[in-house]
């Protein structure tokens, strides 16, 4: 009897494991593939013939391209299926690679960027609807870490495995085998029976009324997301030369900092995860976690620390930053209207997207300026206004539940 009571129970979480494993499993090759470009710019300089500053301008189409698409592919999402949306989009991050591969030319390098960037704009409204529709309410807050840290392992690999594919195989090899796994994987995610979110889960969303995305919530998030950005692409695309420049550092020396504050911020964020299923005010966890990383960077930019020291400090910005991470989720979901996860997720991520485009043109210009010590001083600032917008988003959350 008691086993007939339980089975409904493991068949639940059984569905929940395998959901996501599927989706974290697409977050992994959204990540990968980010980084596959960026990772054979030495291999794609010699054989174009090209300057760093035309290779850079692919990656400028990319994130512009991923940002104007972001909020469309919500709107997809929510009116045709997130799983359609999702497979395609992994299967055209894929192709472009493979289509890399077989036609190399600096227009064919543009073209790649330009659907790499349209296939990135689909993980995040796909895969926040998906696991906002089927996870366990009392683990979501998990469920967004798990993504999220599947995200940050697809590019803390992402070198390794491009740098093997090329010495075993060469360039060209290398984009036509990281490509095709975006296909093997839309094929694994069909076989292991990834559901679907949004309009067509039947009956969920015909008849109602249609509803405002564009809440003020949303639009305040955005610029939340924004700042984040902003706050953390400082130190990780330009904390190791700061480092060496500003504060005498030695390269190895700047770069063990560095890798402490990107693997602290991996174990933040399974650990903000657990802190976000157990609390509810998700909006004070960030404003108050944010508030301590801006002094801890604060005096990493003051102060000309010991190297132990400064591991230690850059440990603890990347942590506290990675705590954050399931709580902003959460926010976001809060924020959500009914039936519209998938245009919420994708209006707030174009911020990320903002930020991507803004942070390298403001923190190469600190760095021009003979000014290295403002990459995380610039930081600081961010995450000031992150805090106070933090507050203002928790106060129209209260605001809209009354």
């Amino acid at each position: 009897m008691a086993e007939v009571l339980t089975a409904p129970q493991r068949q639940r979480a059984d569905s929940g494991l395998r959901t996501l494993t599927a989706i974290s499993i697409s977050h992994w090759i959204s990540h990968f593939h980010m980084l596959v470009l960026p990772m054979l710019f030495p291999f794609l300089k010699e054989q174009l013939g090209v300057g760093y500053i035309e290779l850079g301008f692919a990656l400028t189409v990319f994130a512009l391209v991923s940002g104007l698409t972001q909020a469309p592919m919500g709107y997809l999402v929510d009116h045709v299926g997130a799983r359609t949306i999702l497979l395609i989009g992994i299967t055209l991050g894929g192709l472009s690679l493979v289509m890399l591969g077989l036609h190399l030319s600096y227009a064919w390098l543009i073209g790649c960027a330009v659907l790499l960037g349209l296939a990135n704009s689909v993980y995040h409204p796909a895969d926040y609807a998906i696991l906002s529709a089927h996870m366990d309410e009392a683990r979501m807050g998990r469920a967004f870490a798990v993504h999220t840290f599947a995200g940050f392992l697809g590019g803390a690999v992402a070198p390794a495995i491009v740098a093997t594919l090329v010495t075993a195989i060469g360039g060209l090899g290398a984009l036509m085998v990281a490509g095709a796994a975006g296909p093997a994987v839309a094929l694994l995610l069909i076989m292991m029976g990834t559901p679907d979110a949004g309009a067509k889960r039947k009956g969920k969303s015909e008849g109602a009324p249609k509803q405002n995305i564009i809440t003020p919530a949303l639009i305040v998030l955005t610029t939340f997301f924004m700042l984040l950005s902003l706050s953390s692409a400082g130190i990780s695309n330009f904390g190791v030369v700061a480092l060496m420049s500003g504060y005498a550092a030695s390269f190895s020396s700047a770069n063990l900092a560095l890798t402490a504050f990107l693997a602290a911020s991996a174990v933040g964020v399974l650990a903000g995860g657990f802190i976000a299923d157990h609390i509810e005010r998700h909006a004070q966890l960030a404003a108050g976690c944010f508030a301590v990383n801006a002094l801890v960077v604060l005096l990493i930019a003051t102060m000309t620390l010991p190297s132990a020291i400064l591991v230690v400090a850059m440990a603890a910005a990347g942590f506290l930053g990675g705590v954050i991470a399931p709580s902003r989720d959460m926010m976001v979901r809060n924020a959500a209207p009914s039936g519209a996860a998938g245009r919420a997720f994708g209006i707030v991520s174009t911020g990320f997207n903002i930020g991507g485009i803004v942070s390298p043109l403001l923190f190469g210009w600190i760095m021009d300026q003979s000014a290295p010590r403002w990459v995380f001083g610039a930081s600081v600032v961010f995450m000031v206004l992150t805090v106070l917008l933090t507050f203002l988003t928790d106060r129209r959350s209260n605001a809209a539940q009354s």
